[in-house]
């Protein structure tokens, strides 16, 4: 997180960054000596004196009458030089954050698609929806048409009762013999109910009855599925003019949201290169910043710029 120093950088003027890291390492310096100094200090010296010889074994190093002035300027050394390295790390931080600043294209308003029209068909009818269509009068009769055709079909068609009678009738024979017990038999009377001619005469009649009411079941059959036709052509046009309506809401509404689309992203396209100028211009003044100087320090300053300019 960026710390709130802007107080101590200025757009211009005061202490550039090359500076303040040149009078860094001098405060860096300057307070080591001083270390060095007072970590040499002590309280006594020796000699000793060989062959009438005098060496020094401990040199006097006691305290200087300036060791006060001594500390508050190393002090102030550790001081300064803390204020220049936080004053260069901010700038520092806050180059590097305007560097990684990104556009948040959230800022702009998301378009949300829309729910498009559904459209639900009706279903196409059968030949039974096409009965209950007819007149209470004409269903029954179909029903009895139906039933009769059938039933007499039934009987007259080929493997029915009257087809297997009339197979039947010219196999019998006039005379035959039943065995009442071995060896001995007795005559079999048969007698004929009806004659070829009366069997064909019935199936004449039967015939003509079933082409009657078959007739009258193809006629209801095809006014069914006449009604039907109709009734799907009805439905198919209404379909389609259900389809074609909703499709036209659909397309207006996609039209108008890709339209939506296109102008945030457009403005996000524009918003974004706004961003960018301000970002490179907020570089270039993070970039130019200088430091500030507080002027408790403006005579380390002075002395340091004396000594790099001999």
């Amino acid at each position: 997180m960026i710390r709130n120093m802007e107080r101590n950088l200025i757009s211009s003027g005061g202490i550039s960054m090359s500076q303040a890291q040149s009078f860094s390492n001098m405060c860096n310096q300057k307070a080591i000596e001083i270390n060095n100094m007072i970590s040499s200090l002590n309280n006594s010296s020796s000699k000793i004196t060989i062959d009438g010889k005098e060496h020094i074994m401990d040199k006097a190093n006691p305290i200087p009458s300036n060791i006060i002035e001594l500390l508050v300027k190393k002090s102030k050394m550790h001081a300064f030089q803390a204020f220049l390295m936080d004053s260069i790390k901010y700038k520092n931080e806050l180059i590097e954050s305007i560097k990684r600043s990104k556009f948040n294209s959230n800022s702009i308003e998301s378009i949300i698609e829309p729910e498009y029209e559904s459209y639900k068909t009706l279903d196409e009818v059968d030949d039974e929806w096409g009965k209950l269509q007819l007149p209470e009068s004409e269903y029954n009769e179909l029903l009895i048409a139906e039933t009769y055709a059938a039933h007499i079909g039934q009987f007259i068609h080929k493997g029915g009762k009257l087809d297997t009678l009339r197979k039947e009738l010219p196999n019998i024979k006039g005379l035959s013999w039943f065995e009442l017990e071995t060896g001995k038999k007795t005559p079999v009377t048969i007698t004929e109910h009806h004659t070829s001619s009366d069997l064909l005469d019935l199936h004449e009649r039967l015939a003509v009855m079933h082409r009657k009411y078959e007739q009258r079941v193809n006629f209801f059959k095809a006014k069914i599925k006449n009604l039907v036709s109709d009734e799907n052509s009805r439905i198919s046009k209404l379909n389609t003019e259900e389809i074609d309506k909703k499709n036209a809401i659909n397309e207006s509404l996609r039209s108008q949201y890709i339209n939506e689309c296109n102008k945030r992203s457009e403005k996000i396209t524009r918003e974004i290169s706004n961003f960018e100028v301000e970002r490179l211009g907020k570089l270039k003044d993070a970039q130019s910043l200088t430091i500030k100087l507080d002027s408790r320090f403006q005579d380390l300053v002075d002395e340091f710029t004396k000594e790099i300019k001999e």
